[in-house]
């Protein structure tokens, strides 16, 4: 066992006063280079053992991010009214809130004439006006839903111009389908179909099927609708693609084709054709259906979107095809006009009228009487501007895809029946 004085801990301490110099001078010497050369800052140290900390750069340069505020205000600025259409609303009311006056008013009106939308605006849409340092009205914007904004801006001299944006967005399928129980309308709202999609199916099946006769409680139904998506909200925008109702032995289709016509699988029309102009006798064309078309004093494009006839005041116009009367109205610069929804995805416009034979919300068949020709509004003589769309887009009406034959071609009729078995495949799984 050893002991305390075998370890040597009983031996004397040397201090460091009994030290000579020269070896105090030497141990002072290493003790402050040790020392400076642990406390001497290294790359290595730095790099290795760095902690990352966040700087609040908001707080530390307020000018930056006051200069970063007020550029997006420049950007965007405030609207001074920005409203949401209420029932009993007009547009004299609209622009008075908005503090802009009626000369104004009728200058955008001027710019409406191309598109007429001022018209349709509903309870539920939305409008908003932009004015500059002077008061001036720089811009007013509708908004009719994800997929549909109409936008007029003012232009240096006074005058405005008019925007229609229309976007596709995505489309996606939707099948809904069922047995008969009661009535067709019943058994196909109770599935989910709007009362406007059944009428629509009624109407397009009515020459096949008597839907209060023919059909009976265990007969089946499917429907294929493709609905319109903007950033993942629906737009309230639906087509009908395809219709299938069995009926015991019987087996009823509809089909849409890119013509925005319905046929059944056979490629059979579903609907009498649609003729190409609304009118019973040939009139000269006065001018024609022209998107580029140039203003000859200010150099800008101002499109006309119709094709116009020289029809002396009184000439009868006609439907040139099935639908439902959308607009009947007075404008400033269209004078009487008339809008007709027709099936096939086709609106149709007749403006400068001078007297109506329908009512808004009424059925017309082709060939109908819907209105006498004039020379009201902004008009420089009598005659008919008649106006085409496809999908809400201008065409021309002497150059588009218009179903004037009862059976699709057979150039044609190989593709309708690739459509119709997709479509079908689809509706089966569904």
């Amino acid at each position: 066992m050893q002991t305390s004085k075998n370890l040597g801990l009983n031996k004397p301490i040397v201090s460091f006063n009994n030290l000579p110099n020269l070896h105090k001078k030497t141990l002072l010497a290493s003790v402050f280079i040790i020392g400076a050369a642990l406390l001497w800052p290294t790359p290595q140290e730095f790099s290795s053992q760095r902690i990352p900390v966040a700087l609040d750069i908001e707080s530390l340069l307020p000018n930056v991010a006051y200069e970063s505020e007020f550029v997006d205000n420049l950007e965007d600025p405030i609207p001074v009214l920005d409203h949401v259409i209420e029932t009993g609303d007009t547009l004299s009311k609209l622009f008075e809130m908005a503090g802009i006056n009626q000369q104004v008013m009728y200058k955008v009106l001027e710019a409406d004439l191309e598109v007429l939308a001022l018209d349709t605006l509903l309870p539920g849409n939305r409008i908003q006006f932009w004015d500059d340092a002077q008061g001036n009205l720089i811009k007013m914007e509708l908004y009719f839903n994800p997929a549909r904004q109409v936008v007029f801006t003012r232009f240096d001299d006074g005058s405005y111009g008019v925007e229609d944006i229309n976007i596709d967005g995505i489309w996606q399928n939707r099948i809904i389908g069922g047995e008969i129980n009661g009535s067709f309308y019943v058994s196909a709202k109770a599935a989910g179909l709007s009362a406007g999609e059944i009428q629509k199916i009624e109407r397009l099946l009515k020459s096949k099927l008597n839907f209060a006769r023919d059909l009976h409680a265990g007969d089946r139904f499917s429907v294929l609708l493709n609905d319109q998506y903007v950033e993942g909200e629906l737009t309230g925008n639906s087509n009908i693609d395809g219709i299938e109702i069995h009926s015991g032995r019987r087996k009823i289709t509809a089909f849409q084709y890119t013509d925005g016509n319905f046929y059944d699988e056979k490629g059979q029309s579903l609907a009498p054709a649609f003729q190409r102009i609304p009118l019973n006798k040939n009139y000269r064309m006065s001018s024609r259906f022209n998107p580029k078309r140039k203003h000859p004093i200010t150099g800008r494009v101002r499109p006309h979107n119709g094709t116009d006839f020289a029809t002396p005041v009184g000439t009868a116009v006609v439907a040139p095809g099935d639908g439902v009367v959308t607009m009947v109205a007075n404008h400033a610069f269209a004078g009487k006009y008339i809008v007709i929804e027709h099936d096939n995805k086709v609106r149709t416009r007749y403006l400068h009228l001078s007297s109506f034979k329908v009512r808004k919300g009424q059925r017309v068949k082709r060939g109908q009487l819907i209105a006498l020709s004039g020379n009201t509004g902004a008009s420089t003589g009598p005659h008919l501007h008649y106006e085409f769309h496809v999908n809400g887009r201008p065409v021309d009406p002497m150059k588009a895809n218009i179903a004037e034959a009862k059976t699709l071609p057979k150039k044609e009729l190989s593709e309708f029946s690739s459509i119709v078995r997709s479509r079908k495949m689809m509706m089966e799984l569904g």
